[in-house]
């Protein structure tokens, strides 16, 4: 008697909404109209997106785009810095109730988007250009995802507006003590908790402003965000290597430590 073949692993889904209702209906369709699809799991809100999508390495994830704590946007680009490992990247399907230019983007880069209500001919769609873009082969296709959610997140980033008044000087506490720091000696700023780590020659001190807020103060032809968390000063740094598995780093002139570039700005240093 031959023997069967193995029977192919199946297409795991991770759904991320905080309304739960909506997320039974979501999973309950995608069983209805791709029987063979794993739900695999659902989370509450961004931040468990993450987690959950680290342990459960699923093929697809499915993001609501508005959610507690942290949004699908954020939570995508998050993903993004620290997925690691053998599995592909997943693919994104972000999910809206809002018709504005997050939509315009998603049309204009390959990750697909699903509008609320979701409908079942809509959603039968999304089924579709999934399958097709799993089909040939899951490891082409997760690398691809992962290359076309960063083209997708650097279409969203904030365009460049009026320049803000650049900051010259850096009042930071260290202790009790407030310096006085010359922004060109700051090698890089660091968001750690509810505060910014300002990092220079000198050692290290702290400042309650965001790096959101940070950013337009300072010249964008001197400092470059390369993460969700950290702003790079490039009059400090040194060099930029790549590991085996194509992450980048930096390396500073004047301390140790290096810093990791997330995919989604590392096309500022394809020079280096």
């Amino acid at each position: 008697m031959t023997p069967s073949a193995p029977a192919s692993t199946p297409i795991r889904a991770l759904i991320a909404e905080d309304e739960p209702i909506l997320a039974a209906t979501l999973a309950a369709t995608l069983r209805r109209l791709w029987p063979d699809l794993d739900i695999a799991g659902t989370a509450p809100n961004g931040v468990a997106a993450v987690q959950q999508a680290l342990e459960l390495r699923p093929d697809i994830l499915f993001l609501d785009i508005k959610m507690p704590g942290q949004s699908g946007l954020e939570a995508a680009q998050e993903l993004a810095e620290r997925w690691d490992g053998a599995r592909p990247f997943p693919q994104i399907v972000f999910v809206t109730a809002y018709d504005d230019y997050a939509v315009q983007a998603f049309e204009q880069a390959a990750v697909d988007y699903v509008m609320k209500p979701v409908s079942d001919a809509r959603l039968a769609r999304t089924v579709e250009r999934l399958k097709a873009r799993m089909a040939p082969a899951p490891e082409q296709a997760g690398d691809d995802g992962l290359a076309r959610l960063v083209e997708q997140m650097r279409a969203l980033l904030p365009e460049a507006g009026a320049p803000a008044e650049r900051l010259t000087v850096i009042r930071a506490a260290v202790g009790n003590i407030v310096r006085m720091i010359p922004v060109q000696d700051v090698a890089y700023f660091q968001a750690l908790d509810k505060y910014v780590t300002v990092a220079g020659a000198d050692g290290d001190a702290l400042i309650r402003l965001s790096l959101k807020d940070l950013l337009p103060q300072l010249a964008p032809d001197q400092f470059r965000q390369i993460s969700r968390g950290a702003i790079v000063n490039l009059r400090h740094v040194a060099s930029a290597s790549r590991d085996d598995a194509g992450k980048l780093t930096l390396h500073l002139r004047d301390r140790a430590d290096t810093l990791r570039v997330s995919p989604l700005f590392a096309h500022f240093f394809r020079q280096m």
